[in-house]
């Protein structure tokens, strides 16, 4: 039975093995990828989890897809940074460490940068969110987190936010529950109010409370 839960680890054998056909089959910046339904049998995997390293290489601009015509490789010298940042991860498995420091740096970064701006704190998507934890009771946590980054307007944080994200061991893929819906409430509260300590201390609090989640 194929895996069609895209883990870190299926992340980085997925992207891992298109690395290695791109170099063994010579394709070249603008040429054309095979198919998610070629690229699952070919991997031996589910097409979700094709589906979802492509997003994500879409995402840092190393693949392009043209609507009715198919994903093509894009010019990897153009993003040279991002490029050179997922190498390294790829690369290096044991700095998970460095990884979630990193990912950190940036997430912290996000929350005081919004604080600090008028603007972004009154943005409608702070309210979305926590009408949707009302609403439903629940909200992704890489939608919290994403649109924070989001919000800086910054698009080099978010391409490395979103690389250090995939291998990071932080389950943002699954939805908020119990007791971290006070604590994301407080969070994106402090958030609108530009309470730039307390929203800190409030992220602090979620990601100890994610952490202690997976170890038990």
């Amino acid at each position: 039975m194929q895996n069609t839960k895209p883990s870190s680890k299926m992340f980085l054998d997925i992207v891992g093995e298109l690395r290695l056909m791109i170099k063994a089959e010579g394709i070249k910046a603008g040429d054309k990828l095979p198919s998610e339904r070629v690229l699952a049998e070919r991997l031996q995997v589910g097409r979700s989890s094709v589906r979802e390293a492509l997003r994500s290489l879409e995402l840092l601009g190393l693949i392009e897809t043209r609507r009715g015509e198919g994903t093509y490789l894009a010019d990897f010298k153009k993003h040279q940074l991002v490029e050179v940042l997922s190498t390294f991860v790829m690369q290096q498995p044991k700095s998970a460490m460095d990884v979630n420091d990193t990912r950190t740096i940036h997430e912290k970064a996000a929350i005081q940068t919004i604080c600090a701006d008028e603007h972004k704190r009154n943005l409608p998507v702070w309210e979305g969110l926590l009408m949707k934890l009302d609403e439903d009771g629940e909200v992704l946590r890489e939608d919290i987190m994403r649109e924070m980054i989001v919000a800086t307007d910054n698009r080099l944080s978010l391409k490395i936010w979103f690389i250090l994200k995939q291998y990071s061991k932080i389950p943002y893929e699954q939805k908020t529950k119990g007791k971290e819906n006070d604590i994301v409430r407080a969070l994106l509260n402090y958030l609108i109010d530009g309470s730039v300590m307390d929203a800190l201390t409030s992220y602090d609090e979620w990601i100890e409370h994610i952490e202690g989640e997976e170890r038990e």
